[in-house]
């Protein structure tokens, strides 16, 4: 099983054994993670599920997922990523952090 790790802002993190093949928002919304929001469900038409990408080997963001970061409420950094573009692998550990604002 996948694993994944959230930071809040306030350094607080929480760990989710998640799903091979879904998302690392799809795996927060289940579990209640505070600040993924993930309000278009994950379709790639929001920026709700911003996150601060520190550990996990996924390709780079496409052209979508691109445009898309300079649309969240917490300014992109270079490790900013859409967590509903990041998929999860079996055996794989991914660590997060939450930005302080989604909305």
């Amino acid at each position: 099983m996948p694993k994944v790790f959230y930071t809040q802002p306030d350094g607080a993190e929480t760990v989710i054994e998640a799903v091979a093949g879904d998302s690392v928002m799809q795996t927060a919304v289940r579990n209640g993670v505070s600040g993924i929001v993930g309000q278009c469900g994950g379709v790639l038409s929001c920026a709700t599920c911003h996150v601060f990408l520190a550990d996990g080997d996924f390709p780079p963001p496409g052209e979508d997922e691109d445009e898309m970061l300079d649309c969240a409420a917490t300014e992109r950094e270079d490790n900013s990523r859409l967590s509903c573009q990041l998929v999860l692998a079996y055996g794989q550990e991914v660590r997060v952090t939450v930005p302080e604002a989604q909305l």
